[in-house]
């Protein structure tokens, strides 16, 4: 069976253009969902985040409204109580690639704070885009593509994307407030943007680079993952 590292944020708030802390973290839906899928599935899952701090979940993401319902939360929240790769992860700077058969970046606003510019993340995003290994970035965690250039020239440029959309986050109120979009800066890194309707699933596969709009994308993108996945 197959091993899967699962990078996350770090980060518990994101930082706004006014200066203000936005508390954030990782989505519940982007890690529990992939992880429910995979594990049930035999495969195996480490964690690895920015100095190994573990993860903070984004609390908003817990909420019913937010989780398809009082039983999509108490869902959620179960498999994040039953994941204890959640409360020992790896140090990011140290994993090897060469140890996993795929990589998976769940969104959330934490990665618009730290993986943005977290050069080990570029790294690993680098590199596992040319391993020709299963690399799946969903919702935010696209920002992470913004780590990888090399004099302004991203190993991305001209992959087919798609990620969080500039509609979506004026719909929930920061898109005005943020020190930047998304889905902007993927443009400017020279993808190919794609998107689907707002909230809905929407997932793009490009050689061995699977990503997702929003958070109704990440179970999907699991099931794109199986697969491939031995």
């Amino acid at each position: 069976m197959a091993k899967i590292l699962f990078v996350l944020t770090g980060a518990s708030y994101w930082t706004l253009k006014d200066g203000t802390r936005h508390p954030t973290g990782y989505w519940a839906e982007e890690f529990a969902a992939p992880y429910r899928a995979l594990t049930e599935a035999g495969h195996t899952v480490e964690v690895a985040t920015p100095g190994g701090v573990v993860p903070h979940v984004d609390v908003m993401s817990l909420r019913p409204s937010m989780a398809g319902g009082e039983q999509g939360a108490l869902d959620e929240e179960s498999v994040l109580r039953s994941a204890e790769e959640l409360r020992r992860p790896l140090v990011l700077a140290e994993v090897r690639l060469s140890d996993y058969d795929a990589v998976y970046y769940p969104g959330g606003h934490g990665p618009m704070q730290d993986l943005w510019d977290d050069a080990d993340s570029g790294r690993l995003l680098s590199a596992a885009l040319a391993s020709g290994k299963p690399l799946a970035v969903v919702c935010h965690a696209p920002a992470a593509m913004l780590a990888t250039r090399r004099d302004g020239v991203s190993p991305f440029q001209g992959y087919r994307v798609t990620a969080y959309t500039n509609d979506e986050e004026d719909a929930v109120g920061l898109a005005a407030r943020a020190r930047w979009l998304l889905e902007d800066e993927l443009k400017n890194l020279g993808v190919r943007f794609e998107r689907g309707e707002s909230w809905k699933p929407y997932t793009v596969v490009d050689r061995n680079l699977y990503t997702g709009q929003n958070p109704a994308s990440a179970a999907p993108l699991a099931r794109e993952l199986l697969k491939v996945l031995a």
